[in-house]
């Protein structure tokens, strides 16, 4: 007897959605959660719940001086907002078992119904509590798109509709009971479609709509603060390992090949940077070292436990390679995506999300290679398609009711005192942020 795609595919190894789905069937059978088990995913929780910070400060410093806390604040401010909507509606959008092959149900609303159960061997309030943390930072990844010019209460608005409205269904899709790209076969063991593919384009959708920056491209804006960079990028590394290894719902082999393969990734794909930046008797940066370990770490994210080692570097590297590029061809674009999010989450998002389909046979896991390739394009395409459409409607919709973008005088100044009336720093420093001119009119 042939068993259903959906079905083989579940016990091919992919723990995050098969434990929920039987999340409640085990919560009969078993009067305990396994102690290691939910210990574990508390401790991931926290680390990933970390990277928000981190992303803050990676943020912070790439951007200027008199706007360093606006760009920290988009990110702390994610945290608030979207943990009380995922509470609220989120968490059941995107893991209510509706019957849905799109959407969940609202069952779930304000967690209701999670009390005594189970998901796989943990409570089901800590597996909803890890999904926040992912949910969080998949908002905050956006606003590295659209710093130096965003209104902080417009970004808010569209970060509050994007959360509901884009990430839970994605998130569903993927993830969810009865979802269309898991039931597919679509392998994304920790986020690389639902959070780095979504997040990545509608980046540069909302830097599009918003339009580029003063002077933009003839005006450079150097990072303003390094070691804020490389502070960032050493928190999103240790929380990333929750990330990745946490998604396995479990403190088992799973989650060691996850934490493993997280540390593989982004270490070749910052000595691959680096090497790149080093061509021609250019100097390799500490920006492009911290940029390429994030890079490294967007592209294994789903195929953390679907590849050995060995492969997992390759990622990395193929991954760097690819946002190196897309960097580099950054001003032949229109859109002016201030940090690079689309070059960092997005493209190496694709390509990690194509190369699982291309490596998940080093452990044996998913379809024949070709096969698991155009689910895995389909998955990509898909996400694309709607996180871009979406994300231009939510952005028209938030201009109907406010002004996207600040005012000529606040960009100029920068946006600390215009939206929160604080400075990052003392007078004496301020002047670190001028803009540099590159040349023309």
């Amino acid at each position: 007897m042939t068993l259903p795609r959906h079905i083989r595919f579940l016990t091919l190894g992919w723990p995050l959605a098969a434990t929920f789905l039987l999340g409640h069937a085990s919560a009969q059978e078993a009067a305990e959660p396994s102690s290691g088990d939910t210990a574990w995913m508390l401790i991931s929780a926290a680390l990933v719940f970390l990277m928000t910070p981190g992303l803050a400060f990676f943020y912070g410093g790439l951007g200027r001086a008199p706007s360093v806390l606006n760009t920290m604040m988009m990110s702390i401010a994610s945290i608030g907002l979207v943990a009380l909507l995922w509470t609220l509606a989120g968490y059941s959008l995107a893991f209510g078992d509706s019957g849905s092959a799109f959407i969940g149900n609202l069952n779930h609303v304000g967690l209701a119904g999670l009390e005594g159960t189970l998901s796989g061997t943990v409570p089901s309030y800590v597996f909803a509590a890890f999904q926040a943390m992912f949910a969080i930072i998949a908002v905050a990844i956006i606003s590295g798109a659209v710093v130096d010019r965003m209104r902080f209460g417009a970004f808010l608005a569209f970060a509050a509709l994007w959360s509901l409205l884009i990430y839970s269904p994605l998130a569903h899709w993927v993830w969810g009971p009865g979802g269309w790209l898991l039931e597919d076969g679509a392998l994304d063991f920790a986020g690389g479609t639902v959070i780095h593919i979504s997040a990545g384009v509608s980046a540069l959708v909302a830097a599009a709509v918003i339009g580029p920056r003063l002077g933009f491209p003839r005006v450079a804006h150097p990072p303003h603060n390094v070691p804020l960079v490389l502070l960032g990028a050493g928190l999103l590394w240790f929380g990333w390992l929750g990330f990745n290894a946490g998604s396995a719902l479990s403190a088992g082999h799973t989650a060691a090949l996850a934490f493993v393969t997280t540390l593989v990734a982004p270490a070749a794909a910052m000595m691959t940077w680096l090497l790149l930046e080093s061509r021609g008797g250019g100097k390799p940066t500490a920006v492009g070292a911290a940029t390429g370990l994030v890079v490294g770490l967007v592209a294994i994210t789903p195929a953390c436990a679907f590849v050995t080692p060995w492969a997992a570097a390759l990622i990395g590297a193929l991954g760097a390679g690819a946002s190196f590029v897309a960097i580099s061809r950054k001003h032949h674009m229109r859109s002016d995506d201030a940090l690079d999010v689309f070059a960092c989450h997005g493209v190496a998002g694709i390509v990690g999300a194509l190369l699982t389909g291309a490596l998940a046979w080093t452990t044996g896991q998913g379809e024949p290679v070709l096969q698991q390739l155009w689910i895995q394009l389909v998955s990509v395409v898909a996400s694309v398609a709607y996180a871009a459409a979406g994300s231009w409607l939510l952005l028209k919709l938030v201009s109907l009711l406010t002004p996207l973008r600040v005012s000529v005088a606040a960009e100029t100044t920068g946006m600390d005192l215009h939206a929160h009336r604080e400075k990052g720093y003392n007078e004496q420093e301020a002047g670190l942020s001028a803009p540099v001119f590159l040349g023309g009119d």
